[in-house]
């Protein structure tokens, strides 16, 4: 049967490959390839080019038009490239008719993200969810990629060996997406359990885009050892931690990063690991503030939020990475003043658009660490005098 996904090797060299379509900026665009090439190299793959054409839709058999793949193939042969990645979902006949025309293996951008998350996944819950996502998105590709199996004739003895193939493999993969998805509820059952069996505490989740510094704030928070680094979906498994602010505890925890274009069986894979999200009292939304398209990021995260049942929660905007964004857009001869006003301006916008609920800090340089912790302490005793006014007599 065919492999779940093509696994990238590592310091495999790769191309890249995406369109401007309608309603996109040359801007968004090279951004969006920046992206996809921080995700070839959190696989493991090394991104030498980036090939980019303008056209209204994606063509229907080879994704990019006839001329920019012909551009594609002669790169790849004179480099010895060994990987072709796609920015955006393609179709079984799509990936098979390129992979013909190149020579090489082809994947797209939600088989890159599965194939990172399949190397990250640690917990049994975090394997099951990426290899049931494997198998959906490998569902709907099966005919296309069988394609040099079946027969080319018609008429009697046409139903060849590749149809037969076809069926049986499908049959094979809705089987296993039944049984993961058996497994799933079971590790759900134990999982909701575990999170009753909590107590009477107020849970803060951290959100956010993927990288923008969650499991480092978590660790600053909670003095805890979660694994943080600077690489796409550093965190898989949600880690919960017991804090204690000036005699007030509660539950915090990191979860997976969002990130646009997610895989939409991705997503329905993981909304149990993101129950944490759903069940928290308090959201804390980070942002990366630095980044060029910080405010984006914020809108994908929302959407993922709403999809969630979850964007209505009380939540702080934590702005972070100040340090960079100083860095970036601010130069040795900049004058103070002027500095001081732009700074300004960002706050007084971000306080309006979330009604004074954000925060600007810098975790790595530790930043406003205690403004963080104050902010959230306040909200965290709110609901507790709303909710276990009797619990909080033993707090203060």
């Amino acid at each position: 049967m065919i492999d779940k996904t093509q696994k990238i090797r590592k310091e495999e060299l790769a191309v890249l490959v995406g369109l401007v379509q309608k309603e996109q900026t040359d801007e968004q665009v090279q951004e969006y390839m920046d992206e996809l090439s921080f995700l070839a190299e959190t696989a493991g793959a090394v991104a030498v080019k980036r090939f980019i054409q303008k056209m209204p839709h994606p063509d229907s058999k080879t994704f990019v038009g006839k001329g920019k793949l012909e551009e594609i193939k002669k790169y790849v042969q004179s480099k010895g490239i060994d990987l072709a990645i796609f920015d955006d979902e393609l179709t079984g006949s799509q990936i098979n008719n390129i992979a013909d025309e190149l020579g090489i293996n082809v994947i797209d951008r939600s088989d890159l993200i599965l194939d990172i998350f399949g190397s990250r996944a640690r917990t049994a819950q975090a394997k099951v969810q990426v290899e049931l996502a494997q198998y959906q998105y490998l569902l709907p590709r099966l005919k296309g990629m069988w394609k040099h199996l079946e027969r080319q004739g018609g008429g009697i003895g046409s139903r060849g060996p590749g149809e037969t193939e076809i069926e049986t493999d499908r049959r094979i993969v809705k089987d296993k997406i039944n049984l993961l998805r058996k497994r799933l509820a079971e590790i759900d059952k134990q999982m909701f359990t575990q999170r009753k069996e909590r107590g009477e505490f107020i849970r803060v989740s951290l959100v956010g885009y993927t990288n923008v510094g969650k499991s480092t704030i978590m660790n600053l928070l909670s003095k805890s050892d979660v694994f943080a680094e600077n690489k796409l979906f550093a965190t898989l498994d949600t880690t919960t931690r017991k804090v204690v602010f000036d005699s007030t505890p509660f539950l915090l925890s990191d979860t997976v990063g969002f990130i646009r274009k997610l895989p939409h069986h991705l997503v329905e894979s993981f909304k149990s690991t993101l129950d944490e999200v759903r069940e928290a009292d308090i959201l804390l939304h980070v942002v990366d503030v630095s980044h060029p398209q910080y405010e984006e990021q914020i809108g994908v995260v929302n959407k993922t939020l709403q999809e969630l049942n979850a964007f209505e929660k009380p939540t702080l905007m934590v702005l972070n990475k100040m340090d960079l964004y100083e860095e970036k857009n601010f130069d040795a001869w900049l004058e103070a003043d002027v500095r001081q006003e732009i700074l300004r301006e960002l706050r007084e916008k971000w306080e309006a658009a979330t009604e004074g609920n954000c925060i600007f800090i810098s975790a790595t340089e530790r930043t406003n660490i205690d403004g963080l912790r104050t902010f959230i302490l306040n909200k965290v005793r709110e609901i507790y005098q709303v909710r276990y006014p009797y619990k909080t007599v033993q707090f203060y």
